[in-house]
């Protein structure tokens, strides 16, 4: 009896959307595009930060381990107000350190992707480490902490503007828009399609020219809007 029930209740189902589908089929309605944008400035940066061992001076029995250089980047990164967890290796690989006394030495290199939401702490993480066990670093990534919030208000104007599509081409027909029937969101909302080049920073440094005076290379990064883009498609009933 209860699988007889069941069976019932399915079919019955099945009736229903199909009834649904007819009814929108049939209906008298119109499709128009709705679009909605907006410029946002970036308040996470995603920094990638490679290390290296050294020697000393030259000297390989000097030689900084990338563990102590780590322990320095570290350091630099809470003491700018980045999160432990925030921190995290990329990827290790080794390469060949040449010298006049010795054949050719496998030292250690080490890459880390940092989160950092703030920019202001950036000169103070960096100058804790060591120049010399700086091999490179840069930007490879955007975010935002309201990326959820901004993605819903872009697609609710964009649906709006779908309506007032569908209303300006009814009304030109003498007609009037009623519920919508289809919803499509073709959008894709993402920081990641705007990852910049990699673009290669430096950590302060100081450096005297010929008449004695000190200059100082400040860390400068300019972070400019993106403009994030919503597309919807809509298909209005025409009462």
């Amino acid at each position: 009896m209860k699988q007889i029930i069941t069976f019932f209740f399915l079919i019955s189902s099945l009736a229903m959307v199909n009834a649904q589908t007819m009814n929108i089929e049939n209906s008298r309605k119109v499709a128009t595009k709705g679009y909605a944008e907006k410029e946002v400035t970036p308040d996470i940066i995603y920094l990638s930060v490679s290390l290296k061992e050294f020697y000393m001076d030259g000297n390989s029995k000097k030689k900084v381990t990338i563990e102590l250089i780590e322990k320095q980047l570290f350091d630099g990164a809470i003491a700018a107000g980045v999160k432990k967890e925030d921190i995290t290796i990329q990827n290790i690989y080794s390469y060949n350190y040449e010298n006049k006394k010795k054949n050719n030495e496998l030292l250690q290199s080490r890459q880390y992707r940092i989160k950092v939401t703030n920019l202001n702490g950036l000169n103070t993480m960096l100058d804790k480490v060591d120049p010399q066990g700086l091999q490179s670093t840069s930007i490879n990534g955007y975010d935002h902490s309201q990326k959820r919030e901004i993605e819903k208000e872009l697609k609710t104007i964009a649906v709006r503007d779908a309506r007032q599509n569908a209303e300006i081409l009814a009304a030109a027909d003498g007609q009037s828009v009623g519920r919508v029937l289809i919803i499509n969101d073709n959008s894709s909302i993402n920081f990641n399609d705007f990852a910049p080049v990699p673009q290669m920073m430096y950590a302060k440094s100081s450096r005297m020219d010929v008449s004695g005076a000190t200059e100082s290379n400040d860390l400068n990064i300019d972070i400019r809007p993106i403009k994030l883009t919503c597309y919807i498609d809509g298909v209005f009933e025409i009462k």
